[in-house]
């Protein structure tokens, strides 16, 4: 059984996949309103990707037998002043929830929960990329930010479908 210290925060962390879901989709949505379909796309991409680490969450939960808690969330931003606020907004949301999940990895380390420290190297390798990610994009969208057919050519181009992780832990639901 997972550290209770440490399923209590997972649940929390479960919460904030939920939350930032939300958040991309309202990006998605906003992209997608200015007939930017390639934008939009990698946003709705990026919310199912979201959904998919909380179920993997909740999986996780499951297994370990503890209690699984979904807890509710705030609405997300939905209006931007520009095609560069979005792509802002998600780097720093990423940068926090890098934050949660080394906090998460830090606490299975303090409770000895080797189980929860494997179950989180994953999540730590994937905000390397996630964080990565929004740094090149937010550098092309500032530098294209007048020519929006630019920026949906570098999204058509650099964000294609990378296929599904093997090392991935399972999702609930999949």
């Amino acid at each position: 059984m997972a550290a209770p210290r440490f399923t209590d925060q997972l649940n929390a962390q479960i919460g904030n996949e939920f939350a930032a879901h939300n958040q991309y989709l309202a990006c998605a949505v906003y992209y997608d309103a200015l007939t930017m379909p390639q934008t939009a796309a990698f946003f709705y991409n990026q919310a199912l990707e979201e959904r998919e680490h909380a179920m993997m969450m909740v999986q996780y939960l499951l297994d370990t037998d503890a209690e699984v808690r979904i807890p509710g969330v705030e609405a997300p931003v939905s209006d931007f002043a520009d095609v560069i606020a979005p792509i802002k907004l998600a780097l720093d949301q990423e940068k926090r929830v890098t934050e949660q999940i080394n906090g998460l990895l830090r606490i299975a380390r303090e409770e000895n929960d080797f189980a929860s420290e494997q179950f989180m190297q994953w999540f730590i390798k994937e905000q390397v990329e996630e964080v990565a990610t929004m740094n090149d994009l937010l550098a092309i969208v500032t530098r294209s930010q007048h020519d929006l057919n630019d920026i949906e050519e570098y999204v058509a181009r650099e964000q294609g479908d990378a296929g599904a992780d093997p090392t991935a832990p399972p999702a609930a639901g999949a």
